[in-house]
Formats: structure tokens, C-alpha cells, sequence
């Protein structure tokens, strides 16, 4: 009898792992279970072309019908996980009967955090592709938009609505943005960027209340102040979806707690992947949980491997990456940046128009990179990421790049 791989999750990370094992030479079943009636679609878009109507649906599909027929994969759409029977094997539905598996994958992602101020009319989030065309027919509609959260989904939206020709608002308690992820350098420096693409920004500052309805939404501000909006996006982080695991007895903890390769700590042929995956990372010596597109599409390729050699598994130790796009800006980070790392600067986007930001966590060693429209810059910083490099040798590979130009270091 033909095993049973079951694959819980259709975005990037479960439909790469259902290629990826076809790829493996898996030879038995595979079914991809979606909780959305949507056939599968890539959600980096869902917040730049998606949402900036130059992107149709059908192009951001992940997995058609006829494709997945072509790869014997099974598609079980409209079903949210509801449960797994660990000691039979069985993956419980909502709306339909259990199904036996031999290996299975959780690939359920994150959902975006709720918004604290209620969900009627007019206040999105961004995470669907129906978030996304609930969010465009009311841009469509023109007024101001308040994006509440200045990271990258609530910047790369307001980077788009401005290229709609809306007028934008984004609030963040941070007095600079993104200074968690990169530091306040670089972070300062994103928040020149939205300002001189006309976003206003109201940062060091929170959102007590959202008073009125859609079209006239008033925005009670923890300064004081006021502001009006039409249309609100909620854009305050994401949730591993995890919590209809509860029941199951396996070990969640900020996401499913897996091993180095993947695999649940208490039960070996059940695996994990993407957004909801938390893993013991041999690298960094610590369980680490990734909400980027690249981890997903890697991840599924290790867990693909390891289900069709169990007996020799790969262990999980990728090098971390990231892109984002706002405005005229590429950003791509590698590596670990921010929090202790010190930094130095090459480059300046007001000077050179393209900066990199390099991390170091022992003062001597590249431990991560952020990189801004130089991809000559990127791709020293991953092969010194892959290879071993200090600091101190990329710059000297970086700067005569730069023309001579003036640099900024910090």
C-alpha cells in the first residue's frame, strides 16, 4: 500500500513541500489541505502589486489544478485543520471526515494579529488574498489611509497606497521604525524614506482608539492628538497558527517545537514548516522560529529530503533571508542583524542612493547583513555568510565600490 504524506497549509511552505517531495522521488500520495477555497497563492505580493492592482490573481498562483493533477497531488480545499490523532494517525477536519496519514506536515503559517480596535467595515488587516481585495476596493475609494504598525507589511502598503496617489498616515510606538530589526541608524534612515515619498509620519506614538465608521474613522492618539482616516490597516505583527494543535499533545511553544530536522520532538514522522515552525537551529544553538518566504520555500526542501531519507536526515541550518520593497528601495537583509550586533555603515542613501548595513556580534565576524538597492553588495554578503568573513574584509571588498565616494560608518 502506497504511504500517505498529508501537507496541512496551501501557501508557499506546504506547496513547496509537496514539490519538492515529487522532486525527492516520493512515490506515494500526497494531499495538500487548505483552509481557504483559494487555490494556493504567494503572499509577498498580497502587499505590493496585489494590492496595487498590477498583479492579477491568477499570476500569484502558487498551484493550479492541472498542475497539481500532473504531480499526483491531492487538493482537500475549504477544510481547516481542526486536530491530530497522533497515536492513529489521523488528521481531523472541519467539515469533513479524518485523514489517515503515514507522514504528516504542518505548514498552517501565522494569521495577522487582531486588531485591538475592533474589525468592523473599513479596518483591515493584511495577510489573505481576500484581505487584499477588501483593502484595494476600499482604497479604490480614495480618502486618507492610517496604517497603524511601520513594519514591513504596514510600510509596504503605504509605500503602495502612495503610489496610488492616496494620502497616508503611518503610526508606530517606536520613536524609530524598524530600530528592532536593523537599529536606529538604519531605521532612522527608513523613516526619511516614507517622509520624503509624502507618507506623514507619527512615530513614538500609539493608537488608544479608532471612534466613527468607514469613510470617517477618527484616530484618538496616545499624544493627544486626533487624526482622520478613511480606511484604517492594522499591520501589528502575526500569530503562529497554532492553537488548534492544543489538543494534540505535541509541544507548542510560540509555534510547533521541533527538532534540527524538522520533526516534532515526540513524534518523528510528523514535521513542520514555515511560519509556524519553531526548530532547533545547530547553528545558533537555540530554537528559532522565521516568518519569511525564503525559510518556507528552504525548510520545505529539508523536510521533502528527510521524509524520503529518514534514515540519513539533514539537519535544518539555513542562513537567514529577507527582501521587502518600499517605494524605490530593494531592501534584503542576510543573516542576523540588529539587537546587540555593532554595525557599520557603507554607503549612504541620500549620497550614494544604496547602502549596506554590515552586523557583527563578536566585533569581528559578519554575523548579517542589511542590504539596500546593491546587489553587488548582496552578493559578497552571502557568499562571506556561507564562507566565514570579518567585517573589517567585506568593507574593504565594499567601499572601493562605492567610487570613493563619502561613506558614513557608525
Amino acid at each position: 500500500m502506497d504511504t500517505v504524506t498529508i501537507i496541512v497549509g496551501s501557501s508557499i511552505g506546504g506547496v513547496r513541500t509537496a514539490q519538492s517531495l515529487r522532486l525527492e522521488g516520493y512515490k506515494g500520495r500526497i494531499v495538500l489541505v487548505g483552509e481557504e477555497t483559494e487555490l494556493p497563492y504567494d503572499k509577498p505580493p498580497l502587499s505590493k502589486a496585489v494590492l496595487a492592482g498590477t498583479a492579477t490573481e491568477d499570476s500569484v498562483c502558487l498551484l493550479n489544478r492541472d498542475q497539481a493533477q500532473e504531480l499526483g497531488i491531492e487538493l482537500e480545499l475549504g477544510h481547516a485543520a481542526a486536530g491530530i490523532d497522533v497515536a492513529r494517525n489521523l488528521l481531523q477536519l472541519q467539515g469533513r471526515e479524518a485523514l489517515r496519514f503515514d507522514n504528516l506536515v504542518i505548514a498552517t503559517g501565522a494569521f495577522a494579529r487582531p486588531s485591538p480596535w475592533g474589525h468592523r467595515p473599513g479596518i483591515h488587516v493584511l495577510r489573505t488574498l481576500d484581505d487584499a481585495r477588501s483593502l484595494r476596493a476600499d482604497l479604490a475609494k480614495g480618502g486618507q489611509l492610517a496604517v497603524i504598525g511601520a513594519g514591513f507589511i504596514g510600510a509596504e502598503a503605504a509605500a503602495t497606497a502612495r503610489g496610488l496617489g492616496l494620502e497616508v498616515t503611518v503610526i508606530d510606538p517606536l520613536p524609530v521604525p524598524m530600530s528592532r530589526i536593523f537599529n536606529a541608524e538604519v531605521g532612522q534612515w527608513f523613516g526619511d524614506l516614507h517622509r520624503s515619498n509624502g507618507v506623514t509620519t507619527i512615530f513614538g506614538t500609539g493608537v488608544e482608539a479608532i471612534d466613527g465608521e468607514q469613510g470617517s474613522f477618527t484616530l484618538r492618539l496616545t499624544n493627544g492628538q486626533n487624526l482622520e482616516a478613511a480606511t484604517v490597516l492594522v499591520g501589528i505583527g502575526a500569530v503562529p497558527n497554532d492553537a488548534w494543535l492544543g489538543s494534540s499533545g505535541l509541544l507548542v511553544d510560540n509555534g510547533l517545537v521541533l527538532d534540527e530536522y524538522c520533526r516534532t520532538v515526540d513524534a518523528p514522522h510528523i514535521y513542520g514548516v514555515g511560519d509556524v515552525a519553531r526548530w532547533r537551529h545547530q547553528k545558533h544553538g537555540e530554537d528559532i522560529r522565521i516568518e519569511h518566504w525564503t525559510n518556507a520555500v528552504e525548510q520545505a526542501a529539508c523536510v521533502a529530503y528527510n521524509i524520503t531519507h529518514p534514515e540519513n536526515p539533514r539537519a535544518y541550518t539555513p542562513v537567514e533571508y529577507v527582501w521587502s520593497d518600499q517605494h524605490d528601495w530593494k531592501i534584503q537583509v542576510v543573516g542576523r542583524v540588529g539587537g546587540n550586533a555593532e554595525h557599520v555603515t557603507i554607503g549612504h542613501p541620500e549620497v550614494h542612493g544604496r547602502f549596506a548595513a554590515l552586523y557583527t556580534v563578536d566585533g569581528t565576524n559578519l554575523s548579517g547583513a542589511a542590504i539596500v538597492n546593491w546587489p553587488k553588495a548582496l552578493l559578497a554578503c552571502r557568499r562571506g555568510m556561507g564562507t566565514g568573513i570579518t567585517v573589517q574584509e567585506l568593507r574593504e571588498k565594499l567601499e572601493p565600490m562605492l567610487d570613493h565616494q563619502p561613506l558614513t560608518a557608525s
